[in-house]
């Protein structure tokens, strides 16, 4: 495909990067001309300095022949505005990242009247992300395929877990639950297991299964099923803002710590249930008094990752609350790994993630869609969700007869909005949507899975 990518700031450069892997034809675009002549001298990929949201520009660029425009610039309007220019252009595919929570309300409109293919707006994708954890607080990250009815689930072995030491076969005959263990990261490595893999202390463990199967499985290996009854959350941000309304939605008491008064004021006129502080959040007095020894949950969301990393420690020494960390800067994930953060969230490889999959399902063969894409496990492993739109040489087999790909492995079959936990025996029908974890990255279609006769 031929693509356009107006911004090249952390989102921007995350997709040059995934993408220009996947032989796409991309131009980039920005206004700063050192950030276009570093990108350019990196990538495998033509730069344009100027204003995306300029016609004359996208023409410089070659947008009447491109076939995509991602605006993902610090500006909502210049998004917006580059996304019309492509629709004038004649390209039918626009994706725009839109952050302003004042547009919340009007996204669907927005979106209908410029006839754009996806908005998405990265600080509200985390709130929902953080709100899924906190309603399980034992997992460290949950992604939802097929509208939420299946999960994928990652979660830390504890020392005194039931699982500590056990395989896969034996795991699965304690708990009974229909649960698929996909892949563990033990240290740096990460693995696809078979039945005779062995679990060992701290290795994170990811599992597909339904939200109903899920709590079954945790309660048989003893590990807390109840979602938290308190937040406390560091930094006012935007994210702070859509995290406090689901989670209020959810029955959970809110507090939000920030420096700025002004801010305050704001966020106690949006949040009229919240308990919203004027403090400086860096100030360990400050949330000792404010009940950090106390709270279930503790949310880092300040606009800088040292202080979230910092808060999280002190959080994580002073309680045995649920911690949640957002992390900007994804090139340091290694570094912040090394520190036990609990989970981390990171709103720039959230909106990635789903702009990837958009393309991902666009240059797909007749056959198979990618409906989803989540990197999980650091990255290291990619789960997607392929919709089977028409007939195969595969379908109607037992999966066991299939010749798959090593490193590759069916996680789940939803048929007609029942999810299905696969054996040897099952078998994938047209219509079926498909879930894939492998460490094989960069997959289009689901015939990629199998070796090629």
């Amino acid at each position: 495909m031929k693509i356009i990518i107006v911004g090249c700031g952390k989102v921007g450069r995350t997709l040059i990067d995934q993408l220009s892997h996947e032989s796409h034809d991309i131009t980039v675009i920005d206004h700063d001309t050192s950030q276009i002549n570093e990108i350019t001298s990196t990538y495998d990929v033509m730069g344009v300095v100027g204003n995306g949201a300029s016609y004359k520009v996208l023409d410089d660029a070659g947008i009447r022949n491109a076939d995509l425009l991602i605006a993902v610039t610090e500006s909502d309007e210049i998004n917006l505005l580059s996304c019309l220019f492509a629709r004038k252009a004649g390209i039918k595919n626009t994706i725009a990242r839109v952050r302003n929570p004042q547009y919340e309300e009007e996204v669907n409109y927005i979106k209908d009247e410029l006839g754009l293919s996806l908005i998405i707006n990265p600080e509200h994708a985390a709130a929902s992300e953080i709100a899924r954890i906190l309603r399980f607080p034992s997992a460290t990250k949950i992604e939802t395929f097929d509208k939420g009815r299946v999960e994928l689930i990652t979660f830390t072995v504890e020392s005194g877990s039931k699982i500590n030491g056990m395989n896969l076969i034996d795991i699965a005959n304690l708990t009974k639950a229909k649960v698929l263990i996909c892949a563990v990261m033990r240290g740096d490595e990460v693995l696809i297991p078979n039945g005779r893999f062995v679990i060992e202390e701290n290795d994170k463990v990811s599992i597909i299964t339904t939200s109903q199967d899920a709590k079954g499985f945790f309660k048989k290996i003893g590990y807390d099923t109840h979602q938290v009854k308190n937040a406390m959350i560091a930094g006012g941000g935007k994210i702070a803002y859509y995290l406090a309304k689901e989670l209020d939605s959810s029955g959970i008491d809110v507090k939000i710590l920030d420096w700025d008064e002004e801010r305050c004021e704001t966020l106690s006129e949006l949040l009229p249930k919240a308990t919203i502080i004027n403090g400086d959040v860096s100030n360990q007095d400050v949330l000792i008094e404010e009940g950090i020894d106390r709270t279930d949950s503790f949310v880092a969301l300040t606009g800088i990752d040292e202080t979230n990393v910092f808060l999280t420690l002190f959080a994580k020494q002073r309680s045995s609350a649920k911690v949640i960390t957002k992390i900007n800067r994804i090139n340091f994930n290694d570094v912040v790994t090394s520190f036990n953060l609990g989970s981390v969230i990171s709103p720039k490889e959230i909106t990635a993630d789903t702009i990837v999959s958009y393309v991902r399902a666009k240059q797909n063969v007749i056959g198979s869609n990618v409906e989803t894409l989540y990197n999980i496990v650091q990255g290291k492993v990619e789960a997607l969700e392929f919709k089977i739109t028409a007939n195969s040489e595969v379908l109607n087999k037992p999966l066991m007869e299939l010749d798959i790909k090593k490193n590759i492995l069916i996680g789940c079959i939803n048929r007609n909005g029942k999810p299905i936990i696969p054996n040897g025996q099952s078998q994938i029908l047209k219509g079926d949507k498909v879930i894939v974890v492998t460490t094989e990255t960069g997959l289009n279609n689901f015939s990629d899975i199998f070796v090629k006769q």
